[in-house]
């Protein structure tokens, strides 16, 4: 049996590493090969799905996941255009991305200091703890997931899923 991620030890390692090549993945795999133009339509039938359904829709919430990542890993507030190329989606898309999780209160838009016509975006406590509570959930999903390999299975899945992910093509 794989223990969770707070026990640590190998099989948290193991669900560390999976978890990065994933993630790894979904980012480098969002951006091959779509046309720059082609985002926006595409993605916006995604997210009107989800509305008419009352969640946002699962694609909608994995970009805006995507976002707030971002945001919380960045050492400074992001411009639109610095979200859009971090996450791999053209300016319009990014602004409805970060404009979703500023209505739901998950980031802030600040006065850009280099450039007071810009607004600086950031990440806000309840932001940081939605972004938390996923990871932890993803990271229990992956956990569960990997019951089924022992020890010495799960260090090797591990290892492998992160050389395919450094090996995936980039653009």
């Amino acid at each position: 049996m794989g223990t969770t991620d707070e026990t640590g030890g190998r099989d948290a390692d193991a669900v560390r590493a999976v978890e990065t090549a994933l993630e790894e993945i979904r980012l480098l795999g969002g951006r091959r090969g779509r046309p720059e133009h082609a985002g926006p339509r595409h993605e916006r039938g995604h997210e009107g799905h989800g509305r008419r359904h009352g969640g946002g829709g699962r694609l909608a919430g994995v970009a805006r996941g995507r976002v707030l990542g971002a945001l919380a890993r960045a050492d400074r507030p992001l411009s639109i255009g610095e979200v859009g190329e971090v996450v791999g989606v053209d300016q319009p898309r990014a602004s409805r991305l970060v404009q979703a999780l500023v209505d739901a209160g998950l980031a802030e838009r600040t006065a850009d200091p280099a450039d007071a016509r810009r607004s600086a975006i950031v990440v806000n406590d309840a932001g940081r703890e939605a972004l938390a509570k996923a990871q932890a959930a993803r990271r229990a999903a992956i956990s569960e997931a990997l019951q089924g390999f022992d020890e010495d299975e799960r260090e090797q899945f591990a290892e492998l899923l992160g050389r395919f992910a450094a090996a995936w093509p980039r653009d």
